[in-house]
């Protein structure tokens, strides 16, 4: 497989009054295309700093992070912007659907300015939504949100899927059915799938694991033969 990004001595730091904050402490690794990655730590770690600067949401204090030949450490913001809007896809714990818009609606909104979506019906029933296409947010389950917030980053046709916690608000078997779909679209649609979760047991389906550990990448776990969601519990 070939790299599709690659950071080097990734350093995040906040100021905090007197104190300085090592959010990220020197990271390097490589997500190679196609790939599931799994990236596991306990709180504070660093897991959510590193989502949100391969996802461009924030800029290194120093360090290289490349996609592709874009440097996203230092990216215009106007490059920045066309990278989240076409490259990458979020999806979040919490769905962050907008609730007076329907199913279609919410999905159709995210790919209004991408270059390159999908059809939004045939996302829709590959995620197993599309009866509910003319629901509102507040009619279905947590599981159908997370479904919808799923479709949304797909139909947007990215490279990448940053999954962040996305079965935290979800019970086991709920949270289930959001991995097998994740897995599914990683092997049907070959898209980059980078996961961050606390739960170690998730780490088994991944082609590979990031331990964080206090800012640093305590090693990275390859997965000869990843496990089904359906063969693991947490």
């Amino acid at each position: 497989m070939k790299k599709i990004l690659t950071a080097t001595n990734l350093n995040k730091f906040y100021q905090m009054g007197e104190v300085t904050v090592k959010a990220l402490n020197g990271a390097t690794f490589d997500i190679f295309d196609g790939e599931f990655v799994v990236v596991l730590g306990p709180s504070g770690s660093g897991k959510s700093t590193m989502l949100n600067l391969i996802g461009g949401m924030d800029l290194v204090s120093s360090g290289e992070i490349l996609y592709k030949d874009l440097k996203l450490h230092t990216a215009s913001e106007k490059d920045l912007t066309m990278y989240r809007r076409n490259a990458i896809g979020f999806v979040f714990q919490f769905y962050n659907l907008i609730p007076n818009l329907t199913v279609r609606e919410n999905v159709e909104l995210s790919i209004a300015l991408s270059k390159n979506p999908l059809e939004v019906n045939r996302i829709l029933e590959e995620v197993g939504i599309l009866d509910r296409a003319g629901h509102f947010p507040s009619q279905l389950s947590g599981g159908q949100q997370q479904r919808v917030a799923i479709a949304r980053a797909v139909a947007k046709n990215p490279d990448i899927l940053l999954c962040d916690e996305p079965t935290g608000a979800l019970d086991f078997s709920t949270g289930l059915q959001v991995l097998k779909l994740l897995k599914r679209l990683n092997k049907e649609y070959k898209k980059t799938v980078i996961i961050i979760t606390h739960n170690a047991g998730i780490g088994k389906i991944g082609d590979r694991v990031f331990h964080l550990m206090d800012g640093r990448i305590d090693r990275i776990e390859e997965n000869s033969a990843p496990l089904e969601p359906e063969e693991v519990s947490w």
